[in-house]
C-alpha cells in the first residue's frame, strides 16, 4: 500500500432540462468521489481537466482545488462533489489529473481516467 494514494470515481449524466439541442447546447452533470486509500493524509491542491467534444475540439480547465475547496483527506476518508460541463455536441469525454500533496508536503498526481459524456440514445 502506498503512503499517498487517492481513488477517484466519476459518474456522469446528461441533464435534459438544462440542454437545448436545437441550439447545440448539451449539459452534463458529474459526481466525483475521492477516497484516500493510502496510509497518510493527503490534500487535493489543484485540478486539470481535458474536455473533448464530439467534433474533437479540446478545452482545458485548470484551477485550484475542486468546487472552491482543497479537501484534506485522512486515510479512509471520502470527499464528494458535483459539477457540470456544457458541450456543443451530444457526445464528448473528460479526463484529468488532480495535483495533490501528502501531509509531508510531498507532491503527487492522481490521474482521472477518461469518462464519456453522452446524451441518451446517441451511442450504440
Amino acid at each position: 500500500m502506498k503512503n499517498f494514494d487517492l481513488s477517484v470515481v466519476v459518474e456522469a449524466q446528461y441533464v435534459p432540462e438544462q440542454s437545448d439541442p436545437g441550439q447545440s447546447h448539451f449539459a452534463f452533470a458529474y459526481k466525483v468521489r475521492i477516497t484516500n486509500v493510502g496510509q497518510r493524509p493527503a490534500q487535493v491542491i489543484s485540478r486539470h481537466w481535458v474536455i473533448v467534444d464530439g467534433q474533437n475540439k479540446k478545452q482545458e480547465v485548470k484551477g485550484l482545488g475542486v468546487v472552491g475547496q482543497q479537501p484534506l483527506l485522512a486515510p479512509g476518508e471520502t470527499f464528494e462533489y458535483a459539477s457540470g460541463c456544457p458541450l456543443p455536441t451530444p457526445v464528448g469525454s473528460m479526463r484529468g489529473v488532480y495535483h495533490c500533496a501528502g501531509d509531508d508536503g510531498e507532491p503527487f498526481d492522481v490521474n482521472i481516467p477518461e469518462f464519456v459524456l453522452a446524451m441518451p440514445r446517441t451511442l450504440h
